[in-house]
């Protein structure tokens, strides 16, 4: 009875928490609503006891949100949209898109005949879903997992103090320093006339 009802909360809180995506006006809070949701999600999955499948969901959304928001404040004008921005274009043609595609696939999760179980339960579903998912390809995602990997680091050296131009940036000179040179000028052309 309880993961039915837990499967009910997190159910609603992955869709809120993927609504409000486009409800806050700061791509690093979107960020983190979307990863919220994965999460849920990802919460989800282990109550169907898919535990490799759940695992999986939130390490990789994880580490993709993280890249993503050491990106955004990495290279963008608006340092990770802090600022007040919209993150929606074309209001009403994404409106009806989403409405669309809601119908859709609630019209099918509803109305198509699903195929009715057969069989006896596997000993271990992780590791049947495990080797169907993995088995021909583990040396690929092995690789894969590096890459990332090493992204991260990469993308966090160079979101350090340093900022992206490393120590040839062009030091601004201090406020003071500024301030004095320019009055000093101002003595040298009066000392002039």
């Amino acid at each position: 009875m309880w993961e039915a009802v837990a499967f009910g909360v997190l159910a609603v809180l992955a869709v809120g928490s993927g609504a409000l995506v486009f409800r806050v006006d700061s791509m690093a809070r979107a960020t983190f609503l979307l990863l919220a949701s994965f999460l849920f999600v990802a919460g989800t999955i282990l109550l169907l006891d898919l535990h490799y499948l759940g695992a999986l969901t939130i390490l990789m959304m994880t580490i993709e949100m993280a890249i993503m928001v050491v990106f955004m404040i990495m290279l963008m004008m608006n340092p990770a949209g802090l600022q007040p921005m919209t993150m929606v274009h074309n209001r009403r043609a994404a409106l009806a898109i989403s409405i669309a595609v809601f119908l859709g696939l609630a019209a099918a999760a509803l109305l198509v005949p699903w195929p009715q179980e057969s069989g006896g339960r596997p000993a271990d579903p992780t590791r049947q879903l495990g080797e169907s998912i993995m088995g021909p390809k583990m040396l690929v995602m092995m690789i894969v997992g590096a890459a990332l990997f090493t992204t991260m680091i990469a993308a966090t050296v160079l979101a350090t103090a340093r900022g992206r131009n490393g120590e040839h940036a062009v030091p601004r000179p201090p406020e003071s320093e500024s301030h004095d040179h320019h009055h000093g000028g101002h003595h040298s052309m009066g000392g002039g006339h």
